[in-house]
């Protein structure tokens, strides 16, 4: 359904989105996860037809962005980050004129909103000033906006950005029951939320793809690396790090804190064989009181952070 082929955009001389190609096709969650800066709302942007790419393409169904913008904005319903929403109308009044704005018939407009009020669990403040609402409910109300003209795919960008966590919940299942119908595609910062939500992932670096994939997928892709945690309480930490650096098959001896007496190291390792019983030889020759000492399972949090460690 969409067709994303070396794709650039520049910002005079920075590269924000570089040369990504995916495909997608109809149905499905789609999670685009990336630090600040990846390129992720600029990709959003190109296939929402608001911003030309510097080279490259996209296609949907059989439009493509260059000759086909309006075509491709009439199947598609997005929601940036920030709602653009009127704050001094009531949401009935918002969402009837959104309905007058997509061109829907008013017996159309009138069941469409009522059944949207009922989706996006709107119908208790349809009375109110939009100005007046939480974020979460204005996040409900762009929601409602973007979906009016009952779109096929559905573009969010950051859709729980600065909600409480009960909210969170609450519009990652609205998107959960929309994405058995639709193609969606959202960008979050929230990893678990998109392991929890999403059917794939593709995570951007610097406007490079890194990974792409279900989340399953991706930590094989990772390869057979894992991450150990120690926390010590006092000794010196250039003496610690070199310590730990000569042991075979740790890559990479990180500090990731200190304060209070308390070093704290994240140290990667690689292939299969556990080399705790070395690391805590380590520790216990060299007298080092420890605090803590666990190895980090597979999460798509640390995937997240070795992909983007370079940004």
């Amino acid at each position: 359904m969409i067709r994303v082929e070396n794709l650039t955009r520049y910002y005079g001389g920075t590269c924000a989105v570089d040369e990504i190609s995916f495909e997608m096709g109809s149905g499905g969650i789609l999670g685009l996860l990336g630090p600040n800066g990846a390129g992720k709302t600029t990709f959003m942007r190109m296939l929402t037809c608001y911003l030309r790419p510097s080279s490259g393409n996209i296609t949907v169904k059989d439009y493509n962005i260059h000759e086909h913008p309006i075509q491709i904005k009439e199947l598609i319903g997005y929601l940036p980050e920030s709602a653009p929403i009127y704050p001094d109308m009531l949401v009935y009044d918002y969402l009837k004129f959104v309905a007058d704005v997509r061109n829907l018939e008013k017996a159309r407009a009138d069941s469409r909103i009522k059944e949207l009020a009922g989706m996006c669990g709107i119908r208790e403040v349809m009375h109110k000033p939009v100005g007046e609402l939480s974020k979460g409910y204005k996040q409900r109300v762009g929601l409602a906006h973007a979906m009016m003209s009952d779109p096929e795919i559905l573009v969010l960008d950051e859709p729980t950005s600065g909600l409480d966590p009960n909210q969170i919940v609450e519009i990652r299942d609205i998107i959960r029951r929309i994405g058995r119908e639709k193609t969606v595609i959202l960008s979050t910062h929230i990893l678990s939320e998109a392991e929890a939500t999403c059917d794939r992932i593709v995570i951007i670096n610097r406007g490079k793809i890194v990974a792409d994939g279900a989340t399953d997928e991706l930590k094989r892709q990772a390869g057979s690396g894992y991450i150990i945690h120690v926390s010590l309480r006092h000794g010196n930490p250039g003496e610690i790090t070199q310590a730990f650096t000569g042991v075979p098959g740790i890559s990479d001896v990180a500090l990731a804190g200190s304060g209070d007496g308390i070093i704290d190291f994240r140290l990667a390792c690689s292939g299969q064989r556990d080399i705790r019983p070395d690391i805590y030889g380590i520790i216990k020759n060299n007298n080092w009181p420890l605090l803590e000492f666990h190895r980090e399972t597979g999460t798509l949090e640390t995937i997240f952070r070795e992909l983007t460690r370079g940004n």
